[in-house]
């Protein structure tokens, strides 16, 4: 009788065991499951990945911060200048006083990315640019709608190109091709990207206009034109219900504010995106003396004018004096490009 006891309960205790590892290995199974497509996402370096996984780690990624680090070479980043539309905006006022020097300098090294959207037609300027001339039918009057006016022209010429960045410059910008194809190349354009430089340490509040003379406030980042921006294509595809075609300058009106931040109100306040701001691009609302020699092949955008009521320029002695060369922009082209047929041999002390 003892002995047919103990064989119940030695049985009892094997089918207990039994079902607690059978439970186990169940658990084990399903966490395996739940974690394994995780895991093998998360083995796929970008270089690696197939076009399947990089397009399901581009989408988990969008809108948010983490998403804007270097592609490390995955198909996704920039394979050249090729691949950037440069749009320079001017009025007719200044085609000689300053497109000319922009055309000996940083143009001349990137031509058949470069195009110049103007209100006016020039002879001068269309032999030297070609088709790459834009001759918009916008107003030469620096006011918020003319200005929308080119920007949305620039858009426009953007979208239809089929390329995949859209980079704004002003016609007293010196751009540094070099500088902006290894930024660009830390992204993608298949992200949303909208990079430049504030040049307020705050957002901007503006007031929006809505149906039944209603108004409300809102309060968004912009990149100044004045020092330049760049935004990815897919980024751009978005905009296009209130930056493409007379939408632009509709949109512009809504907010009474100029064509830069217009740009950064379609970007924050309709699609819920967000400016990176880039210590690389420069305008003349900052101190550019404060730049060093050294640091200067690094900057993306530069520029020159007035700040606090002196002239403002990078601080760079030689080729060309001040009188030769008051905006430094010919000298900074060459500690670029010494190459250049008009540079002075030697060039720098």
């Amino acid at each position: 009788m003892r002995c047919h006891l103990i064989r119940s309960l030695s049985g009892v205790a094997l089918l207990l065991i039994s079902l607690v590892l059978l439970s186990v290995r169940h658990h084990g199974v399903r966490d395996t499951a739940q974690y394994e497509g995780l895991s093998e996402r998360a083995s796929v370096s970008p270089a690696k990945a197939s076009p399947e996984h990089r397009r399901e780690a581009s989408s988990s990624r969008q809108g948010q911060k983490e998403s804007q680090t270097p592609l490390n070479g995955s198909s996704g980043a920039l394979r050249g200048l090729e691949e950037v539309f440069i749009a320079v905006k001017t009025t007719k006022k200044f085609h000689q006083s300053r497109m000319e020097l922009l055309l000996d300098t940083w143009i001349s090294r990137a031509r058949e990315q470069t195009y110049v959207f103007t209100d006016e037609e020039d002879e001068a300027l269309q032999k030297r640019m070609g088709d790459h001339a834009v001759f918009t039918n916008c107003s030469a009057e620096h006011s918020h709608p003319a200005l929308s006016c080119k920007m949305a022209a620039e858009f426009d010429a953007f979208l239809a190109s089929g390329l995949s960045w859209f980079c704004h410059l002003d016609d007293d910008n010196y751009l540094n091709p070099h500088a902006l194809l290894k930024l660009l190349s830390s992204y993608s354009p298949a992200w949303d990207v909208y990079i430049g430089k504030p040049s307020l340490n705050r957002p901007i509040q503006a007031s929006e206009t809505l149906p039944n003379n209603q108004t409300k406030s809102v309060c968004f980042w912009f990149a100044t034109g004045g020092a330049g921006f760049c935004i990815s294509r897919k980024l751009a595809t978005k905009m296009a219900p209130w930056a493409s075609g007379h939408n632009f300058v509709s949109t512009s009106e809504l907010i009474r504010l100029p064509d830069d931040c217009t740009v950064g109100y379609i970007v924050e306040c309709k699609l819920g995106g967000h400016l990176l701001p880039n210590a690389l691009f420069h305008s003349h609302l900052e101190n550019l003396q404060l730049i060093s020699r050294p640091q200067l092949q690094e900057q993306v955008t530069l520029s020159y004018g007035v700040f606090e009521s002196k002239l403002n320029v990078i601080e760079l002695s030689g080729p060309f004096s001040q009188e030769e060369d008051p905006s430094r922009f010919r000298s900074l082209h060459c500690l670029l490009y010494p190459d250049t047929s008009w540079c002075p041999q030697p060039i720098f002390r």
